[in-house]
């Protein structure tokens, strides 16, 4: 794949920010830098009351920059869809404020959207950083891969993970708009693996591979620590997802109702699995055991059918304080361990889970 697209395609950032000031500047810089690509940021200030204001001044002095100000918090679904409003480029980008583009990423991907016009978007490998962005360039790409959309929403059902963290991808903005922009009012992470999912409905998927396409960061006040964290919460977002895409595309999406029963069984496999590992951990106390069950249970009416089920009541049986020590369970454990990193490692280098 070439490293940059013929001529200079036009890709536009949306940045929301509400109180995130001081990581506003670097992100909309990255996003600025992009080689290869008429690079343009559209801003919007979601009422913040913090130094985001004087920030978006002087970012705007940018002739690529375009910014505005909410008079309320319309928070980040209805505020990025205002900023699309504003988007007049070939490709669009959702980018949060305290996210990064690294080098060469939006060259990549428009090169591969130049290639192939039926793919509606394009992800890649992301970093997760905490503290200061990592100091590094951004080697070629080595490879890249491409799914028709129904395979690449079929694979997100099998495993029920979201294999998308957000800064790592660039949309085709007909398509953004074709699906209505970020869909829902809930919590973000839900409505962005609704958009994936509901994109892959009306084009192809593919990836970049071997090499950054995101930075994501991690800190206190970041989605992953904040309003997306728990795991019943993430899974009751995922399962949300599921839900509203699959049924926004079951006039055009062959076997979306069957799709959505096999995402919700793997769902509730997830939660289950979640509660073992509470008995092999020895968290039973601090670990909403009770609720992933709960979950599971409404999420799948076959729940009691799924080996998880089985290799939890096994675990009850044997009790919360000897299950951790109970060497069958600790081999689990173990073994658990394993498959997760290596599943971690296949995730950075395919993009599936």
């Amino acid at each position: 794949m070439p490293s940059a697209p013929n001529g200079r395609p036009g890709v536009t950032a949306v940045v929301t920010a509400h109180n995130y000031g001081r990581f506003l500047f670097g992100s909309v810089q990255s996003a600025l830098s992009q080689d290869g690509v008429d690079a343009k940021v559209v801003l919007i200030d979601d009422c913040s009351s913090d130094e985001t204001p004087s920030v978006t001044s002087e970012l705007e002095r940018n002739p690529g920059v375009v910014a505005m100000r909410n008079e309320n918090n319309l928070g980040l679904v209805r505020s990025f869809n205002r900023g699309l409003e504003w988007v007049d480029s070939e490709y669009v980008v959702k980018l949060d404020a305290d996210d990064l583009v690294p080098a060469g990423a939006w060259a990549r991907a428009t090169s591969l959207l130049e290639m192939h016009p039926e793919v509606a978007f394009v992800y890649g490998q992301p970093l997760n950083f905490t503290g200061p962005p990592p100091a590094f360039v951004p080697g070629p790409a080595k490879s890249w891969t491409m799914w028709a959309g129904h395979d690449w929403i079929a694979g997100r059902c099998r495993s029920g993970a979201n294999v998308i963290s957000q800064p790592e991808v660039v949309v085709r903005t007909a398509a953004m708009r074709e699906v209505g922009g970020l869909p829902g009012d809930g919590p973000t992470a839900t409505s962005d693996m609704n958009l994936w999912l509901r994109l892959a409905s009306i084009g192809d998927v593919a990836r970049i591979n071997g090499t950054c396409q995101g930075l994501y960061r991690v800190h206190e006040a970041s989605m992953l620590r904040t309003s997306a964290a728990g795991i019943v919460c993430d899974l009751e977002g995922r399962r949300g997802a599921f839900a509203a895409a699959l049924a926004a595309a079951a006039g055009a999406l062959p076997g979306a109702r069957d799709l959505n029963i096999t995402a919700c069984r793997s769902l509730a496999a997830t939660a289950l699995d979640e509660a073992c590992r509470a008995y092999d951990r020895g968290r039973t106390e601090d670990w909403p055991v009770e609720d992933l069950v709960a979950f599971a249970r409404e999420t799948c009416p076959e729940a009691r059918e799924l080996k998880e089920w089985k290799q939890l009541e096994h675990r009850r049986s044997v009790g919360a304080r000897r299950a951790r020590w109970h060497p069958p369970f600790f081999a689990d454990a173990v073994a658990r361990r394993i498959s997760d990193e290596l599943c971690r490692r296949y995730w950075l280098r395919s993009g599936e889970w």
